[in-house]
């Protein structure tokens, strides 16, 4: 009978695990409402309207050594010459999730 139960909780576990989201996956939804409410006065369209060539575009980021969730991630907390830090204002999970989505609209080319 053990076996039974323990075979059912690996079944119910197995089925969860199949239709949650991860919890360390980012939520690109939630990554474009962040970005348009706090980025997109900057960055409309993965541009750069304070510094040209420094766009958000995979060229750019990579030329820069921004192509990288780590270096995204890193500059939306803590900021970089006229890019204000938005550490203080956003949660980690929610730096996540820009990050991911700009480094995801970068690779698809804005």
């Amino acid at each position: 009978m053990k076996t039974f139960y323990r075979l059912v909780g690996l079944a119910i576990a197995l089925v969860l695990v199949g239709f949650t989201q991860p919890a360390w996956a980012a939520n690109l939804s939630n990554g474009e409402k962040i970005f348009n409410a706090n980025c997109s006065a900057c960055h409309v369209g993965g541009n750069n309207v304070i510094i040209a060539n420094k766009t958000l575009k995979k060229e750019a980021l990579e030329k820069y050594g921004m192509f990288s969730l780590e270096a995204i991630k890193t500059q939306v907390a803590k900021g970089k010459n006229a890019m204000p830090a938005f550490g203080a204002r956003l949660h980690t999970d929610q730096i996540e999730d820009v990050a991911t989505y700009v480094l995801e609209q970068s690779k698809k080319g804005w």
